[in-house]
């Protein structure tokens, strides 16, 4: 098509032989066409694009293809990892209430495939998260018989040896247990040492809280458990 001339380009000198235009109001990453000065009937010149991509472009595009393929294995070796889980399990009576790997004495526990053990089902998925890994009820579904009753600490191990093997370790990790009853400040103490033992940290970087839920919703009227963990991953 032709567009008459000037356009927000600047020309080269003038000749009667086509002139190439320099786009310099573009940015350096904009794609670049080529744009000839051609012969018109009119006293002033037309301007032809070229179609063809210049070697120029496909280099700048060769280029961008290896800084994205640089990107992407950057990504995977980063110094740090952050992952968010959560989990919720309701509350019946005939069930053992498991957190963290401790049996805590209440008339009612988890109801679940596993053992219900809400805050290690929660650590594990930040774990898997910060990994960038499916969750856990992917890796380990409740439609497979060989979990039906398992101890949730077959579940930790394996995602701490997934960790492990991609080259992670805790940095630090911090949950909040959310439940009405029971009291869990005579547990917290003995939930954490074991939970610190689990994922082979120090206990000074596993922080535990506990929360009531002022006894609002299901987790208020003591009909079911929740957890959140934010965990840090550093490279070994």
């Amino acid at each position: 098509m032709a567009v008459p001339f000037p356009v927000f380009a600047s020309a080269t000198t003038a000749t009667t032989s086509h002139q190439s235009l320099s786009l310099s109001v573009y940015p350096r990453s904009f794609p670049r066409t080529n744009f000839n000065v051609v012969s018109s009937s009119s006293s002033r010149p037309s301007i032809r694009v070229n179609s063809a991509a210049s070697p120029s472009v496909e280099a700048a595009t060769a280029v961008d293809s290896d800084r994205a393929a640089a990107s992407d294995s950057r990504s995977k070796a980063l110094p740090f990892r952050i992952g968010h889980g959560f989990d919720l399990h309701r509350l019946e009576p005939g069930y053992p209430l498991i957190i963290g790997g401790i049996n805590i004495p209440h008339d009612r526990g988890c109801e679940a495939h596993s053992d219900g053990d809400v805050l290690l089902h929660c650590v594990v998925d930040a774990i898997l998260g910060a990994l960038g890994l499916p969750d856990i009820g992917q890796i380990f579904p409740d439609s497979d018989p060989k979990w039906k009753g398992a101890p949730s600490s077959v579940f930790i191990k394996e995602a701490v040896r997934l960790m492990h093997e991609a080259g992670y370790e805790i940095g630090n990790l911090d949950a909040t247990l959310i439940l009405q009853r029971p009291k869990l400040s005579p547990h917290k103490e003995a939930i954490r040492a074991n939970l610190s033992d689990l994922l082979g940290a120090d206990q000074s970087v596993v922080n535990l809280k506990a929360k009531t839920h002022e006894k609002v919703d299901s987790l208020g009227e003591n009909r079911s458990i929740a957890a959140h963990t934010v965990v840090l991953l550093m490279r070994r």
